[in-house]
């Protein structure tokens, strides 16, 4: 699609006059005329050239009027709906000031008419905000594939790039940051929340106390850059924004920036831990440093183990160590001998601390002396965190702005940082922060979508998170429910040193934007087909509890009028820092499929369809009249799909066939030169290797027809295949044998 086009389609009605002019740049610019130059004289070439009053006119209204206009409009813009934020907290105040004085029982229904204004006043507000960073987006865009369209029509004579760069600094629409506002946004929407509804928030907020045995669902999302501030806005009117303090003594401020937080992933020269990882192999661990801003701040850093068991539960050991002590504790110099110190002088309690905390270290040391660890990764990202303080049953993060860094020592030549310490200094000394243009190209990447993390815990009523299922069948984000941040900073940055990598680098080549109506349809044809499988199943074991469906008219996200839940903005400083960054592939319990519907095998947890329970369900199960059990399975019947990767995967296979056969011919070829007329016995060896090598080429040949057929028949049998390596490889060894042996004898005789 043209860029006009696109332009137009994504204009703003109300403001369709303060965009960009883009057609009448292209008219000045005189594009259509350069596609009839070749039927036009040369008079008429010569009247239609290029001129210098040709170019001043374009650059003024390129880098002068259009510029000017779509800064001041979204500077005036911003101003208003900062202004109207403010005004909806001098209201809010009022309104609570008000309530204190009239008491509970006057000020109810009053009171509730003023906080339903305010919260559409608040809708509108961030409608606006959303439709604000669309317009500064497209205009940005535009300016540049203006200046693009003429440099490469007039580039010849005149360069407007570099101008427009420089406007564009000095007039930085594009780069505004809306979080403080919608931090304040989100203060709001909850406190409307918490007094319009205060007895259900109470009811709602109280959690039952259990120490242990909670397990949460986790779902893992990409969010590409254009989408990320929507999805802001969506979750931020139903969840409050927890804003990240250092400072335990000081208020915590709606402006204040998502807070940057850095993790030191530790692994082997070999990578073991990384290859357990991705291989999901039982007790897999991973170890790293973490620390919120800047390490020159000199903010708490926790050491962490995380281990996943077989049963998929998880273990994880934390502990806080100060700055200095890092490199002797990795050195198995220190073992926290002076916080343990200080734990025991207290005495009281605090000597299950002490037994704790001995333990903890003692297994991490253990850990990183036994596996051979250092750091060799670090992950910097910006985190914005919702929830309900107190109320952990739904916790949300988005993190952007995430990029890789090398960590490691492997080049003793050119290592990352210095081998005496266990961090980089020209990194964290000057504070270098995201994009790290200043670090070596091939020690940064860059990851280019934000990652959204959903935790739900189990038992959570269902009717409370039907937003969050929009939001996770939405446009808005893609799933990727193993993605690791360790696994994929080693995949990216450490290629040459692994064998195995996650599937999901393949999506990053593609783009993950998907059309709102074309995402809405598949959900609802996702929901039906789900719930068609239930009641089939549900018939069969003639169970009466179907769920149903209604098929909607219209994609809920992206409505601003939906009702909101959610609870107070009150946060107890130190939540986020107490906040665990998972990163495992893996939580508490497997993340599930998109949908929070528990699916077929919570709502039948004995029920299942393998070959192997239907084969002793046939004698006991009566079907019921009109039911006829399945001529064939269910993987047999519809249209073949198969990834273009197994495919891929049966030609390379027969490429190195090929390869081998090709060798050996060479050396068969070779052998039969050099031997001469007298020498039979390295001839006959010589017709030996060529029969191996014709079956090689033959063999490699037929195993890939072989497996072509059980790809196209869903064939279950395994695709390996023993003989034919086993048959080349004796072969080769036997007709070694006998010729090194015919060369003994033949020196032992001479």
């Amino acid at each position: 699609m043209r860029f006009g086009k696109t332009l137009r389609n994504s204009i703003y009605e109300p403001w369709r006059s303060q965009y960009l002019d883009y057609a009448k740049l292209k008219r000045l610019l005189r594009e259509n005329e350069l596609h009839d130059g070749d039927a036009a004289s040369n008079s008429d070439d010569q009247a239609r050239q290029w001129t210098e009053e040709d170019e001043s006119v374009f650059v003024e209204e390129l880098l002068n009027i259009q510029l000017e206009k779509v800064n001041a409009f979204h500077a005036d813009t911003l101003k208003q709906l900062r202004e109207r934020t403010s005004e909806c907290e001098t209201n809010l105040e009022k309104a609570a000031g008000s309530a204190e004085a009239d008491g509970e029982h006057k000020a109810g229904e009053k009171d509730g008419e003023v906080l339903s204004s305010i919260e559409e006043e608040l809708d509108s507000i961030t409608k606006k905000i959303n439709e604000l960073e669309k317009y500064s987006r497209i205009n940005y865009t535009g300016f540049l594939k203006a200046a693009k369209k003429h440099d490469r029509r007039r580039g010849s004579q005149y360069r407007v790039r570099p101008l427009l760069q420089v406007r564009l600094a000095a007039l930085p629409f594009n780069v505004e940051n809306y979080s403080p506002l919608l931090h304040r946004l989100s203060a709001m929407y909850s406190f409307i929340r918490q007094s319009k509804d205060d007895d259900l928030e109470r009811t709602t907020s109280e959690i039952d106390p259990k120490t242990g045995g909670e397990s949460y669902k986790a779902h893992k999302f990409w969010v590409h850059p254009e989408n990320i501030l929507e999805v802001k806005t969506y979750i931020l009117r139903r969840l409050p924004v927890l804003v990240y303090n250092p400072q335990a003594s000081k208020v915590v401020e709606g402006n204040q920036a998502d807070p940057t937080i850095t993790s030191l992933y530790f692994d082997s020269e070999q990578f073991s831990l990384y290859t357990k990882k991705l291989a999901k192999a039982s007790e897999a661990s991973s170890l790293r440093l973490r620390w919120f801003g800047q390490l020159r701040d000199r903010p708490e850093i926790l050491f962490e183990k995380k281990t996943i068991h077989e049963d998929n539960d998880s273990s994880e050991i934390r502990f806080p160590i100060k700055e200095k002590y890092i490199q002797p504790f990795i050195a198995n110099e220190y073992k926290m001998e002076r916080s343990i110190q200080k734990l025991r002088d207290r005495g009281g309690r605090a000597s299950d601390v002490v037994s704790q905390l001995e333990t903890s270290v003692e297994a991490i040391q253990a850990f990183i002396t036994s596996n051979q660890l250092q750091p060799v990764l670090r992950a910097n990202y910006k985190r914005t965190a919702f929830q309900i303080p107190g109320d952990n049953r739904i916790r949300i993060s988005l993190d952007t702005d995430l990029a890789f860094v090398r960590e490691d020592t492997l080049d003793h030549d050119r290592p990352c940082r210095p081998s005496d310490d266990w961090h980089r200094n020209d990194i964290d000394k000057v504070g270098i922060e995201y994009p790290f243009s200043d670090i070596r190209k091939g020690e940064v990447a860059r990851f280019p979508y934000a990652v959204l993390e959903i935790k739900i815990k189990d038992g959570v009523a269902k009717k409370k998170i039907d937003w969050l299922d929009d939001l996770m069948l939405s446009h808005l984000v893609k799933e990727e429910p193993r993605f690791s941040k360790f696994v994929h900073g080693v995949a990216q940055l450490f290629d040459d040193h692994v064998n195995s990598f996650p599937f999901w680098l393949s999506d990053l080549e593609t783009d993950i934007r998907r059309d709102p109506e074309d995402a809405f349809r598949e959900e609802q044809e996702k929901k039906a087909q789900q719930v068609e499988d239930d009641m089939r199943v549900g018939s069969l074991l003639r169970s009466h509890s179907i769920s149903s469906f209604k098929k909607a008219v219209g994609s809920p996200v992206g409505k601003s009028g939906m009702k909101p839940t959610g609870g107070r903005y009150k946060m107890s400083v130190g939540d986020v820092s107490r906040e665990r960054d998972s990163d495992s592939e893996t939580d508490n319990t497997p993340a599930v499929t998109r949908g929070l519907t528990s699916g077929l095998r919570s709502f039948l947890p004995s029920f299942s369809n393998s070959k192997y329970a239907r084969a002793h369900r046939r004698d006991s199960v009566r079907l019921p009249p009109g039911v006829r059990e399945p001529g064939r399975l269910i993987k047999d019947t519809g249209e073949l799909h198969v990834e273009p990767k197994v495919w891929l995967a049966n030609e390379r296979t027969f490429i190195k066939w090929q390869h081998i056969a090709v060798l050996l011919s060479v050396l068969s070829l070779s052998l039969y030169n050099a031997a001469g007329k007298s020498n039979n016995t390295a001839r006959a060896l010589a017709i030996v290797y060529l029969v191996v090598a014709a079956f090689t080429g033959l063999w490699g040949l037929g195993i890939y027809y072989v497996r072509i057929r059980m790809i196209r028949s869903r064939s279950g049998k395994d695709f390996d295949n023993v003989v034919g390596p086993l048959v080349v490889c004796s072969s080769l060894v036997v007709a070694l044998c006998i010729n090194f042996g015919l060369r003994v004898g033949a020196n032992g005789h001479g």
